[in-house]
């Protein structure tokens, strides 16, 4: 979940509750439960949306949620990367809002025992990221019951000054006028709150490449860099209070599409990182990058014009109402 450098300190925050955010794109669809076969090896690929003391489910891009269950033997670690290989981690970077592989075997409870669980340590940075913000949203939740919990004491007291106006009216009044002063107060604040997991779309940025290239044109770059001079004189105007950054990756539909949803992973990844090294954003303050593939077309695949707009990344700005304290306001 660093400070940012002029021109984008608020321009990003953590989604997203957060499980807000949890894993944007894993969340679309309604998850459903699925069972492991007794004794078959299976590797399943997934975001994590439920963590536990030894065990943990990963939902993948259908919404099959699978129970994973840690031992003492299974191996969590990294990706390889080239000479480096794998680096070990304790099963405790296991985290909700990671993205993730594991294979194992399934129990006859129709769980997968896992022999060795792997990520990538961008989307581990991603999660924890999450995960910040997700005690953010809890401690608001604590707010809000809280705000609750006055709620009712104030409502209490309305009944017992209820009460007493029959013999004095006049005493009567003076407190039902404060006691609604008060409720007014408790509810503003609780609409606020709640506002914490509703966003604005302020603009979206289309990034465009080549055929099979996740590599930034020269006109991509300067498309971006444009976007981030918009930025910084929005938040001169004030108008950046809640931002956060959505990157999205897209294929058209040349080739296979497993290799489209690779290739748009790799799309979104290189524009994120385009962004935090150039701008250094914080990784707190970007939702998880996800790629679609050849999903989600904005033209037809049919016309090499229509392809040209589909092999893109999109940069939304979000703005989370709660934080801007637009409460009332529509999307």
């Amino acid at each position: 979940m660093k400070t940012l450098r002029s021109g984008w300190s608020l321009v990003i925050i953590s989604m997203l509750a957060l499980a807000a955010v949890p894993a944007a794109g894993q969340g679309a669809r309604k998850a459903y439960p699925v069972e492991v076969p007794h004794g078959q090896k299976v590797k399943v690929q997934g975001v994590v949306s439920v963590r536990k003391d030894d065990s943990f489910t990963v939902r993948d891009i259908s919404g099959a949620e699978t129970t994973v269950l840690l031992t003492h033997w299974t191996q969590v670690s990294s990706h390889r990367r080239g000479f480096r290989g794998k680096k070990p981690y304790p099963v405790t970077y296991i985290m909700r809002g990671l993205r993730l592989q594991a294979q194992g075997r399934g129990d006859a409870d129709g769980n997968l025992v896992a022999d060795w669980v792997r990520f990538d340590e961008q989307d581990l940075r991603s999660a924890q990221a999450l995960e910040e913000t997700n005690e953010l949203a809890e401690d608001n939740r604590e707010r809000a019951e809280a705000a609750e919990e006055n709620a009712r004491r104030l409502a209490a007291q309305i009944e017992e000054t209820n009460a007493i106006a029959t013999a004095a009216a006049e005493a009567a009044a003076a407190a039902q006028a404060t006691a609604n002063q008060a409720f007014k107060d408790a509810a503003m604040a609780n609409a606020r709150i709640n506002g914490l997991d509703d966003y604005d779309l302020i603009k979206t940025i289309p990034v465009l490449f080549r055929v099979g290239s996740s590599v930034m044109s020269k006109e991509a770059r300067a498309g971006v860099d444009e976007a981030a001079q918009w930025a910084k004189a929005e938040k001169a105007k004030g108008n950046t209070n809640g931002w956060l950054v959505q990157v999205v990756g897209f294929a058209d539909k040349t080739g296979n599409s497993a290799r489209n949803r690779a290739l748009s992973e790799r799309r979104a990844k290189t524009v994120l990182d385009y962004l935090v090294i150039k701008y250094d954003i914080d990784p707190r303050r970007i939702v998880q990058p996800f790629g679609y593939g050849e999903n989600k077309p904005i033209a037809s695949n049919k016309t090499a014009a229509g392809r040209a707009q589909n092999r893109r990344v999109e940069v939304r700005i979000l703005q989370n109402k709660g934080i801007a304290n637009k409460l009332g306001s529509n999307p």
